[in-house]
């Protein structure tokens, strides 16, 4: 005879049947939710091409203010897919470029995986430290300020060697850069960065870039000139003021190295223009010839104590290719073509100077 179901019995044979209701329900749930997460990343959540700069230290609800003020992303697709994937928790700095059409999913994955797009990074002559610092924080996320101390700091720039010859010996005798010296470390370019790179970060790049444009072959064409690689960016940094016209720049890099074998004074105009912290000197007077500094070559025999500016890959070169010339002279012609007229002797010299000043003066130019 079957036994009636006790009291208990039938208790837990209800839970049990409201249990197995309960999972159902659960896993219908998380199966709706599942289907709703896949169809909002799978459809276009990007509606036009948008550069996302998310700086060091940022939150998610920053990144979200940078997407909504673009208004090309749709919110609630790209907020769904970012807590599902734990974004919030993981924001990673950078720029990011979202490409028209990509979806959500696209979107939440390159962020939470800091996949970045490099910038261009491109910088040409500057003349200081604070210029060069001011040109790079337009560029990259480290700030001017940060830039300006970090070059500044002569502890810090202690730490970086350039050898003082350029021979093959690996044991040869290297020298600090110094604030003096450190423009020498920038060979003006186009490079491809993170734009979350810090100062020091900017700094370290650029001495691997130097050190990777010193190849063999100009090490060996500085090594016979008896010229160390900062001694050739100075002298180029000065060519580079001399003048705009690429291919006359060998010329006036070869007064300067002739000047130099016989001992004179390279009496450079570019450098008397630092002394006095006028770059936009057109005439230069006797009393700016008698500026109390060590950049003055009027003054003090030698190279400068270092670059006057960042010069040009092309008058790097321009040193480098030690054009043979018997000039000692140049002066800037009468006609303002940006061209010079060379002379080896200083009676043709001082005809030409004359000419030059002569043309200044017709045209008011007192300064």
């Amino acid at each position: 005879m079957r036994k009636k179901p006790t009291y208990y019995g039938r208790r837990k044979k209800k839970f049990s049947r409201k249990l197995k209701i309960s999972l159902y329900g659960a896993a219908v749930l998380v199966f709706a939710l599942m289907c709703l997460v896949a169809s909002v990343g799978m459809g276009s959540a990007v509606k036009n091409r948008t550069e996302l700069f998310i700086s060091t230290g940022s939150t998610y609800k920053a990144v979200q203010d940078s997407l909504r003020q673009s208004g090309n992303i749709k919110m609630l697709n790209f907020n769904i897919l970012s807590r599902a994937k734990s974004y919030p928790e993981r924001v990673l700095p950078g720029r990011y470029v979202l490409q028209r059409g990509m979806t959500a999913r696209q979107v939440v994955e390159k962020l939470r995986r800091g996949h970045q797009d490099q910038v261009k990074v491109t910088f040409n002559k500057v003349r200081t430290v604070a210029q060069l610092s001011g040109v790079i924080s337009k560029q990259i996320e480290a700030d001017s300020a940060s830039l300006a101390t970090l070059l500044s700091d002569s502890a810090y720039l202690a730490a970086f060697h350039y050898p003082l010859s350029e021979d093959a010996s690996a044991d040869a005798p290297t020298q600090p850069f110094d604030t003096r010296t450190v423009l020498a470390v920038f060979i003006p370019n186009t490079y491809y960065f993170y734009w979350n790179t810090d100062a020091e970060g900017f700094f370290r790049r650029m001495y691997s870039e130097q050190n990777r444009f010193w190849n063999d072959s100009r090490r060996e064409k500085a090594s016979a000139m008896k010229l160390n690689r900062v001694q050739v960016s100075t002298l180029a940094s000065i060519v580079e003021e001399e003048t705009l016209k690429t291919d006359e720049r060998p010329d006036i890099a070869s007064v300067y190295l002739n000047r130099l074998r016989k001992g004179m004074l390279l009496q450079a105009d570019p450098t008397v223009k630092y002394a006095v912290g006028d770059f936009a000197l057109r005439r230069i007077l006797k009393e700016h010839l008698q500026a109390p500094s060590p950049y003055n070559t009027y003054k003090n025999k030698g190279l400068p104590p270092g670059p006057i500016c960042t010069p040009s890959v092309s008058s790097l070169d321009a040193v480098l290719q030690n054009k043979s010339t018997n000039y000692l002279y140049f002066c800037a012609r009468a006609d303002f073509c940006g061209y010079h007229s060379f002379a080896a002797d200083y009676a043709r010299h001082r005809a030409n100077a004359r000419a030059y000043q002569k043309a200044l003066t017709e045209r008011g130019i007192t300064r």
